[in-house]
């Protein structure tokens, strides 16, 4: 079986999947997300680990696991407190970048002290290695869940895009939120995938001037400028098909996002795998390569979105 029978295989599979996860939302898409965070992460350690590091594997997967679980805020914060008033307690919760900047230093401080009694290899390596992955992986796969949750009706704007309705806890409404909100998701999927095949066809066909040769020679300026216009085209499409709330100037910005600092992480993810002498981060999705191979683009494009429909778009 070649290479593009298996990935058009695994795509036949992977995508419905993933579409009822991201519509389902919730533990669903956290578990998700979260999973997948942890495979990427530990696919990372591996590139560093064939460069003479020895990151601390176990500990950085379980803090990057709680580094994505502080973007699961507003369903921790209901639970926890509902656990402490059900027993008559009132405890005092801290804002989603309280909780993620409490996880970081608890994971700086207890590597520190961890690293202290290993006395493996370069202490600073190590320590450099394990951290920026968790930054670079977890962080920002972590902001893709935040993406998710800003559609639960606590930490969406109701009153701007329905200023009619008397009743916030109207159920239709609160349903159609929360649709958008796996629409917003799905869509950022489809437009990294559109891009990318652009890209990719585009260069194929008329591609003639090297993008970055050092890093990728078979990527070129034509195949990116191909993949910044349909990256633009498919969040035109979502806008009009599926994501209502958006402006066209908003998802043209969001369109130019994928288009720019998507393929900006392909690159990023290519120079980590040519300096570590590898092909692809795992083998663990055939014909797709590894979590970080399938996911590159989606670490930097998340957070850039996240931010932006967050502290812009909602504020």
């Amino acid at each position: 079986m070649n290479n593009l029978t298996q990935r058009i295989l695994v795509a036949a599979v992977a995508i419905p999947i993933i579409v009822f996860i991201c519509m389902a939302g919730g533990l669903y898409f956290f578990g998700f997300i979260a999973i997948v965070s942890a495979v990427a992460l530990r696919e990372f350690y591996a590139l560093a680990e064939a460069k003479g590091a020895k990151p601390l594997v176990v500990f950085g997967l379980i803090g990057g696991f709680f580094v994505n679980l502080s973007f699961y805020h507003v369903r921790l914060r209901t639970f926890l407190t509902g656990i402490f008033e059900a027993r008559g307690i009132t405890i005092p919760f801290p804002s989603q970048a309280q909780l993620l900047v409490i996880t970081l230093l608890i994971i700086v401080i207890v590597f520190s002290i961890r690293e202290l009694f290993r006395d493996k290899g370069s202490a600073v390596l190590n320590l450099s290695t394990t951290l920026f992955g968790i930054l670079y992986v977890s962080l920002f796969f972590g902001t893709f869940i935040g993406l998710r949750e800003l559609f639960v009706p606590a930490d969406f704007p109701v009153l701007r895009y329905f200023p009619s309705i008397t009743n916030l806890a109207d159920q239709y409404v609160l349903a159609r939120i929360y649709k958008w909100g796996g629409y917003t998701v799905i869509s950022v999927f489809a437009m990294i995938w559109i891009c990318d095949s652009a890209a990719f066809h585009a260069g194929s066909a008329i591609g003639k001037h090297k993008l970055f040769p050092r890093v990728s020679p078979n990527k070129s300026w034509e195949g990116a400028a191909a993949g910044f216009i349909f990256a633009i085209l498919s969040a035109l499409a979502a806008k009009y098909l599926v994501l209502e709330y958006l402006s066209v100037g908003s998802a043209v910005l969001i369109g130019g996002i994928v288009g720019t600092i998507g393929q900006l992480g392909d690159l990023s993810e290519s120079l980590m795998k040519r300096d570590a002498g590898v092909k692809d981060s795992s083998t663990l999705i055939p014909g797709h390569g590894g979590a970080f191979d399938r996911f590159d683009s989606l670490l930097l494009v998340a957070p850039c979105v996240y931010l932006y429909i967050d502290y812009i778009l909602f504020s």
